[in-house]
Parts: structure tokens; sequence; C-alpha cells
């Protein structure tokens, strides 16, 4: 279950990032409600995690993948499409979470 909280944190930052961006440094009114609302149930649900999760673990996951949906979410929604080098850095990221996840001693077992 810790992961299903996880990936609602992840989903719920990434919501508020890209909202913070639609928000126009704050001078729109629902997409700023959206950031509060977005990151509010982010860190609630990354709180949770942290009581099974090793606070390392859960933020390796959280910020690699949330790296990639936000990247996605830009794309889209912004049309700011990443360079070779950015998606090169990004799978970095990734598979140094997936080392991680796969190998690490620190991870144990999750409920």
């Amino acid at each position: 279950m810790a992961y299903a909280y996880l990936f609602v944190a992840i989903v719920a930052e990434v919501v508020g990032t890209t909202a913070l961006k639609a928000s126009e440094e704050f001078t729109k009114l629902f997409p700023s409600i959206v950031v509060v609302v977005g990151y509010g149930i982010a860190f609630y649900f990354l709180s949770v995690v942290l009581r099974t999760i090793p606070v390392g673990i859960a933020y390796a996951a959280w910020s690699g993948i949330g790296i990639v949906l936000i990247a996605i979410a830009g794309a889209v929604m912004f049309k700011q499409i990443p360079d070779v080098p950015a998606i090169i850095g990004m799978s970095l990221i990734v598979a140094g979470v997936v080392v991680m996840h796969l190998f690490s001693k620190t991870i144990g077992h999750v409920s």
C-alpha cells in the first residue's frame, strides 16, 4: 500500500508543479489554488509513505518519477520539449532509482 500512496504523492506533486507554471507567479486564482491543494496532498501522502519506506528511498522514487512526469507534462502542456542531453540525464536518474529498488538492502519489506 505504501507504493500506492507514494504514487498518489508523486502525481499530486506533478499536478501542483504543472499548476505552478500555469499560475503565472500566483497571478491566476484557479491554478494557484491547484498548487496549494496539489502540494498539500503530495506532502500528506509522502508523510504517510515515510512510515514504512526509508526517507532516502522514498525521495529518490519521488524525484526520479516526478522528473519524468513533469517533463512529459511540460512537453504536452507548455511545449517545453527536452533535448537529448536532458532525456539522457533523466534516464540516468530513473536508472539510479531502479538500481536502488532492485539491489539496495535498505528498502526491505514494505507493506
